[in-house]
């Protein structure tokens, strides 16, 4: 099966929906990412910030993947009403088997299966009768394959991070979901854990004054599901990080600071810069686990990559962003999430997470006093049932609610396809930085300058807010 699934990622990089050829598990090609940033003028056919598609009472979803991720996905939206889970896409017979129980067990219909071929994903896309593809499968090409051909079938996406993994893939998203005007969100669930959108709230109100620089992560020790060595299920990130040399993970740090420093919404990434530290762990566990197991010879010797990668993006407006990526050191789990601003400022980790002005940090109850004003209505009206559904502490259900009231609704997403294309394009950025002596590299402008009127996002749930939870099931 890991074969059959290896060879499918294969075949999507001989250009199956016209993307490019260039295999993404290879090493990186620098004057490919360069030429492609460098490309002639482009121009925006049509600004998907802000838009507005019409209203889907009864929002029909296909799952592509229902591995343990995608049926996590999946799981979410059974609590919701308005929804009507259609199809189902898997080519291992144990999750369809799997997520069939699922819905059984909540008390909904079983799903139709697509299965049986690399390529039935397509066949789920083309059905008329689909509203939104959720995609969970591996990371590759083909997060960006599948979101371009269901947008080109006129189905709306939402896309496990990251979106996609070189330029070439980030253009054409970004233009596929403007010639379509379907949506495309990034699945960013760490843009919906509550101190982001506390933190958020805060700056839309003016508490933090301006931020002007961010520290943001994803550093915890790997020991679970993302080990040293990965298993045999998921040998594809062992392999990736064989491959490839920078940050492999930048959007759960990078999204939430975005959107509260109004990246694609009044300012936007210029340049960046990036340095990894060398390999002082995993090469050295791998080589440990080839002497018991033939199997992981073929990664013994190689150069993996480094234990610590720290990268600095500076903006438009003069503000600096610093990102950093680390799952092998023995450090406890932190995005960082910290926020700087010409008044005020904060830091959820360590936690517990705490605010400061002037040089003091609050406590314990003025931090209270700050979440009472604060909190969004968003997560007054749907926190206590996110948290009861589950999800990474209730995250994914807020971002999942969120995502199906807006299509609901008609309102614009809260992620659209430029913060996909721009949160993800920092992994190619970052190791051609790394590939390159650190030298700067340019950012796309994925908006082509929409960015100087683009509005902030709306975390106030001033509209919407009809999409209703199954109450029984909590």
């Amino acid at each position: 099966m890991a074969q059959s699934r290896r060879n499918f990622i294969k075949g999507l990089t001989l250009g199956t929906v016209g993307l490019s050829a260039t295999n993404i598990l290879a090493n990186v090609d620098s004057s490919a990412i360069l030429s492609s940033s460098k490309k002639e003028v482009r121009r925006q056919t049509f600004n998907m910030c802000g838009y507005r598609a019409p209203k889907i009472d009864k929002v029909r979803v296909t799952f592509i993947g229902v591995g343990s991720r995608g049926r996590s996905n999946l799981r979410q939206m059974t609590f919701l009403e308005g929804v009507e889970i259609k199809s189902i896409c898997d080519i291992d017979p144990s999750a369809i088997d799997k997520t069939q129980k699922l819905l059984s067990d909540q008390k909904l219909p079983k799903a139709k299966v697509y299965t049986g071929s690399d390529y039935a994903w397509k066949r789920a896309c083309e059905d008329p009768d689909i509203d939104l593809v959720s995609i969970a499968v591996p990371r590759g090409p083909l997060h960006a394959a599948i979101s371009i051909y269901a947008m080109e079938q006129g189905k709306h996406v939402a896309v496990e991070v990251p979106a996609i993994f070189t330029i070439d893939e980030a253009w054409k998203l970004v233009e596929t979901s403007e010639n379509t005007k379907r949506h495309c969100m990034m699945m960013e669930n760490c843009c919906y854990d509550f101190f982001e959108l506390l933190t958020l709230n805060m700056v839309r109100k003016g508490y933090f004054g301006d931020v002007v620089h961010a520290d943001a992560a994803y550093i915890h020790s790997s020991g679970g599901a993302d080990g040293l060595v990965s298993g045999k299920s998921r040998i594809w990130a062992l392999e990736e990080k064989q491959r490839h040399n920078g940050n492999l993970y930048p959007t759960h740090g990078l999204g939430p600071v975005c959107q509260a420093m109004n990246i694609n919404r009044g300012d936007k990434f210029t340049y960046m810069v990036s340095m990894s530290s060398d390999d002082f762990m995993r090469g050295k566990a791998v080589h440990e686990k080839a002497k018991e197991d033939p199997y992981y010879e073929r990664f013994d010797g190689s150069n993996f990559c480094g234990n610590m990668n720290t990268s600095l993006i500076r903006t438009e407006n003069g503000k600096t962003i610093m990102l950093q990526y680390d799952v092998t050191s023995p450090r406890v789990y932190s995005r960082i999430h910290m926020l700087s601003g010409t008044k005020a400022a904060c830091m959820k980790y360590p936690l517990p997470a705490r605010i400061s002005t002037k040089e003091k940090w609050l406590n314990d109850a003025e931090m209270k006093e700050l979440e009472d004003k604060y909190t969004p209505e968003t997560l007054k009206r749907i926190g206590d049932m996110a948290k009861k559904v589950g999800g990474h502490g209730g995250m994914d259900f807020l971002m999942t609610w969120r995502l199906i009231d807006c299509l609901r609704n008609g309102l614009p997403m809260d992620q659209d396809v430029y913060d996909a294309a721009l949160w993800s394009v920092i992994w190619p950025l970052s190791e051609w930085s790394v590939a390159n002596k650190s030298k700067p590299v340019d950012v796309p402008d994925f908006t082509r300058g929409a960015w100087k009127t683009n509005e902030p996002t709306d975390v106030s749930l001033s509209q919407g807010g009809s999409t209703l939870v199954r109450m029984e099931l909590l």
